[in-house]
């Protein structure tokens, strides 16, 4: 599948970014900007059934690889470093797992290789409580989704996936049926019960002081997974790490990479 992709700045290794469930690359440009005026040649990519990248009702982290290998392939890349944020951190293991040989250094903001339950259930119904044909607004959309999402910072996340499918009619820029489908897939771990071990590349796992994606137990798990790979907790930082300590996180990557 060939992918939607922003491109930012110049530089030797090209630095691929990956987004979460339900993001997109635009969520990512702050960093991207930065990360660029710092001699970096960065990529923020739109996964399948997301942002601008094309739809399709498989939806595993098996294609994303492929779809993401394609990407690199097709740009004329040898090595990538390579950042995933929580869907995007399984999607950028799943690489690892299939193409380490294409990777330079790895980073995997708060998630973890293990299986995590669907958990965004309410959040499914309520984008799918919406009906298009009635709601003609971003503002009668907002109201309507803010009684099921309280949380105002999930709601505008959401909400900046709406876009204009014609002059008059509103549309979601994710495929919300194939992921509403697949969510099991979302949590599906990724290199449990194996070791990434002797690889030619660097890894450091990224979780937020105030998230529980990244607990305890999981860090033992990391530790047996990726025997040689960084944690680093970001003080103050939920789990979008990058957007509630955005200095914090831009750190710990220009130090790692």
């Amino acid at each position: 599948m060939k992918l939607f992709y922003r491109k930012y700045g110049q530089g030797s290794v090209p630095v691929f970014i990956l987004h979460g469930l339900f993001g997109q690359s635009d969520n990512w440009q702050t960093i991207a900007k930065v990360l660029a005026e710092k001699n970096k040649e960065v990529y923020v990519v739109d996964q399948r059934n997301h942002g601008l990248s094309p739809h399709s009702e498989i939806f595993n982290y098996q294609v994303m690889s492929a779809d993401l290998d394609e990407l690199i392939s097709g740009l004329g890349f040898d090595k990538v470093s390579l950042i995933g944020h929580s869907m995007g951190g399984k999607t950028a293991l799943k690489f690892a797992a299939d193409f380490s040989e294409k990777i330079s250094s790895l980073i995997i903001a708060d998630i973890a290789p293990r299986y995590y339950p669907p958990h965004h259930q309410e959040i499914i119904f309520a984008l799918q409580s919406l009906d298009f044909k009635i709601v003609k607004t971003r503002k009668d959309a907002e109201s309507i989704l803010s009684d099921r999402i309280p949380d105002s910072g999930t709601l505008q996340f959401l909400l900046k996936n709406l876009f204009w499918e014609t002059d008059t009619r509103l549309s979601w820029r994710f495929n919300l049926r194939a992921i509403a489908e697949n969510i099991d897939e979302v949590g599906k771990a990724i290199g449990f019960g194996q070791t990434y071990s002797d690889q030619n590349f660097s890894t450091i796992f990224l979780r937020g002081e105030n998230s529980s994606y990244i607990n305890e137990t999981d860090l033992l798990l990391i530790h047996k997974t990726f025997p040689d790979a960084h944690i680093k907790t970001i003080p103050f930082a939920g789990h979008w790490l990058h957007a509630d300590h955005p200095k914090g996180f831009l750190e710990a990557v220009l130090n790692f990479i």
